[in-house]
């Protein structure tokens, strides 16, 4: 083999290399597209079952005004939201209106018992381990993304067409631990 045919065939390897770096970016992209989207089925159908589960609780004359105001403030929150990051501070927001109603709940037994209500309850909790498993992919494969914009050689081509850090999707702790805490209910 001659020198020209060495250098050419090396030539190829990197070239080749570089498709396959570039196809694998390519391919993390699209993953985190159709896991987001994923994500945001799983808002919609969240977002959709609320007025059902705030008309339920409505039916009932003791309920807290406020507690109802504050998940259909989060819902149209989370419709309005355009970014990842207004998102999660919606469905952050949601989850910690949700807690409260469903600690309400507990405090009226006719309205626990309440068949519909236990459906929408139990169908919201679907949606929500749907949702969490969504957001648990989504975030690994934004892990993968990210961790290949910075490591070397994947970084030369990530810079040379412009492929950008994504967002993760995360839970403010704040917002999570309100959520778990019983809102006062007097009577």
């Amino acid at each position: 083999m001659s020198f020209g045919n060495i250098v050419l065939l090396i030539i190829v390897a990197v070239a080749a290399y570089l498709v396959v770096i570039y196809n694998r970016f390519i391919s993390l992209r699209t993953g985190i597209d159709a896991s987001w989207s994923d994500i945001d089925v799983q808002l919609k159908r969240r977002y959709d079952l609320i007025p059902a589960l705030v008309d339920t609780v409505k039916g009932y004359k003791d309920y807290e005004a406020e507690t109802l105001e504050k998940v259909i403030q989060a819902r149209q929150q989370g419709l309005d939201a355009g970014s990842i990051e207004e998102k999660a501070a919606a469905a952050n927001m949601i989850s910690g209106a949700l807690g409260k109603l469903f600690a309400l709940a507990e405090a009226y037994p006719d309205l626990k018992a309440n068949t519909t209500f236990m459906n929408l309850q139990n169908e919201l909790s679907s949606i929500e381990d749907a949702l969490q498993n969504a957001r648990r992919y989504y975030n690994a494969i934004v892990r993968d993304y990210n961790y290949r914009l910075d490591s070397f050689p994947d970084l030369y081509v990530a810079k040379k067409f412009n492929f950008t850090a994504r967002e993760y999707f995360e839970l403010d702790q704040s917002e999570a631990e309100a959520a778990k805490k019983m809102p006062k209910i007097d009577f």
